[in-house]
């Protein structure tokens, strides 16, 4: 991976894309590289809907929205944009695997996207961002795994074990 300049980060919120985003975070200071969050949206019912029935105010109050939840996950993973990178963050109006391919398109790219943890439901009937990237980026790719606390915690859920896992405070107490 020499020669990085940029490392593109695939952000949602979720805990997996948060995870992702440490990574990139880690990566961008390795290589001393520009740190590119991309947040992909679509509006509801997706652009075809839109075309059909546009309205611009709700389209602006959608991309605000877009901007709000980058915020907040950097603020939730770092408590607010690290002051030590060089940030240039990107709100794409895009499915999320395109919209990240088309970002990270040179060589001296680094592509950071989650794995996901995705129920069998989910799989069929939502494309997969990551394998997306990694048929398509045209740089080279690294896929995060979800935390293993996610299937700590699911795996409890199920077993209405959720509240043995926690101590009083909420937090996560380990095994």
């Amino acid at each position: 991976m020499a020669g990085v300049t940029r490392v593109v980060v695939g952000v949602n919120g979720s805990l997996g894309s948060l995870t992702a985003l440490h990574r990139g975070v880690e990566e961008a200071r390795r290589h001393k590289a520009l740190l590119v969050p991309v947040l992909a949206w679509t509006p509801p019912g997706g652009e075809y809907q839109y075309v059909r029935c546009p309205c611009p105010s709700l389209l602006h109050e959608w991309e605000r929205a877009a901007r709000k939840r980058l915020d907040t996950a950097f603020a939730q993973a770092f408590g607010g944009y690290p002051e030590d990178l060089r940030i240039r963050p990107i709100i794409a109006r895009d499915e999320p695997g395109p919209a990240l391919v088309t970002v990270a398109k040179t060589a001296g790219d680094l592509l950071v996207v989650s794995t996901g943890r995705r129920g069998k439901l989910r799989r069929l009937f939502q494309r997969s961002v990551s394998r997306y990237c990694l048929a398509h980026a045209g740089c080279t790719v690294i896929a995060v795994p979800p935390p293993r606390m996610l299937a700590d915690l699911k795996r409890a859920t199920r077993r209405g074990l959720a509240r043995s896992l926690l101590d009083p405070a909420g937090y996560a107490v380990g095994r």
